[in-house]
């Protein structure tokens, strides 16, 4: 054989070679990590109830993919980017995870999704709200799979908007996500021919919204825009209630209002708030069938994010199937080639951004007299077509688009 041969017949293989070690399960096992509040203000809408959609998916998976066993591991981020950063750091520098779970607070997903592409490993957010996580901030390394505050913004206070609520006080969460929420919302008002009157930062979390609340109230605005999540927004509207605000003829805009908060406050308080979801439990045959699943296990009914947490991470298992590989940017690439089409979402579709884009939904909760049951709680009024749901990429600021 001759020298030139010799080279290229090295070469082949050394190409050869990278190609398999690219497309094997590392140390045959896909290994896990579910990243979320499992403890505090943001427990119910996503917690440890997200844990068991993502291990329902996996069991509805076979528990293996592609001979490889699937393994999981959980921690509570106490909504602190710090400890959410330590914890993730670990686990890919230490325990080997592939994919990173969850994930609610959105200053906890920024921190996260830094470490994640440092270290080239992959993560899916579905509780986070916060848009800038595929606008300013987006990496080549994550996913936000189930809503953000643009659609929020456009479904909610558009609405509200057209309806005659002109004036608006905003009530915001004082982190990343009631920051993001503030501005969409300010956009859609403001384009829609409305005025942001004054605002208000709350820290996070909040128990006594008194001062907060009546504030608002002495604004003399049409509208409050609660720009919070979770605990802090049944909180709020709970004070909003003892106050009587919407009896003195303000209108009460949840911009974020899980499920589970309604279900906590009753439709005797809740009745008429309109809001914007990204799916409901009880919208057709194949959603109520996940659900009764769901509830079987938890004994309770699933969020949005419960929902996108089983969706996305049978997403992530089928890349892995159809590629072979846990390897981050090949089982991204895969899933952003691949349509979406389960219970959660028709034709939805990942981008360059790492926006999972889908159709959203304007609901209002129903009055008692119209709610079935305790679970039975929105009436859905319209459908806000993906392409109408989120930024468009025109407008963005990631670094992966090309505009």
């Amino acid at each position: 054989m001759t020298m030139m041969k010799k080279l290229l017949t090295s070469a082949v293989a050394s190409a050869m070679m990278a190609s398999g070690a690219q497309a094997a399960i590392s140390n045959d096992t896909v290994k896990i990590g579910y990243l979320a509040d499992m403890s505090g203000t943001y427990r119910d809408l996503a917690g440890p109830n997200g844990l068991k959609a993502l291990e329902m998916a996996i069991a509805d998976f076979g528990g293996q993919v592609n001979g490889a066993k699937i393994e999981v591991v959980s921690a509570d981020d106490r909504n602190s980017p710090d400890t959410s950063s330590s914890t993730v750091r670990r686990w890919v520098e230490n325990e080997d995870v592939d994919l990173v779970a969850g994930m609610v607070a959105s200053s906890v997903s920024i921190a996260v999704s830094k470490i994640l592409e440092e270290n080239d490993r992959l993560g899916i957010i579905s509780g986070s709200a916060a848009s800038s996580i595929t606008n300013e901030h987006c990496t080549p390394n994550h996913i936000h799979y189930v809503y953000d505050t643009y659609p929020l913004a456009n479904g909610t206070a558009s609405a509200v908007v057209k309806e005659g609520g002109k004036t608006w006080y905003m009530l915001t969460a004082d982190y990343a996500f009631g920051h993001a929420l503030e501005g969409d919302v300010t956009r859609v008002v403001e384009a829609n021919g409305g005025e942001i009157v004054g605002t208000v930062r709350h820290p996070f979390p909040t128990q006594d919204f008194s001062s907060f609340i009546l504030q608002a109230q002495a604004s003399g605005a049409d509208v409050i825009g609660l720009a919070n999540a979770g605990a802090d927004t049944t909180n709020a509207i709970t004070t909003a209630s003892e106050f009587g605000v919407t009896q003195s003829g303000q209108t009460l805009a949840a911009l974020l209002l899980f499920l589970t908060d309604v279900h906590a406050l009753g439709a005797q308080t809740a009745q008429g708030i309109q809001l914007t979801t990204g799916w409901y439990w009880d919208m057709n045959d194949e959603t109520r069938e996940w659900s009764d699943r769901f509830m079987e296990e938890t004994g309770v009914r699933p969020t949005m994010v419960h929902a996108g947490i089983y969706s996305s991470t049978m997403q992530y298992l089928n890349a892995v199937d159809a590629t072979g590989s846990d390897d981050a940017q090949t089982v991204r690439k895969q899933m952003m080639d691949t349509p979406i089409n389960d219970m959660f979402a028709k034709n939805g579709k990942i981008r360059v951004d790492g926006r999972m884009v889908h159709d959203m939904y304007l609901a209002e909760v129903k009055t008692p007299a119209e709610s079935k049951n305790e679970w039975d709680l929105y009436k859905i009024l319209r459908t806000i077509p993906a392409e109408e749901s989120y930024r468009p990429l025109s407008e963005s600021k990631c670094k992966l688009v090309n505009n």
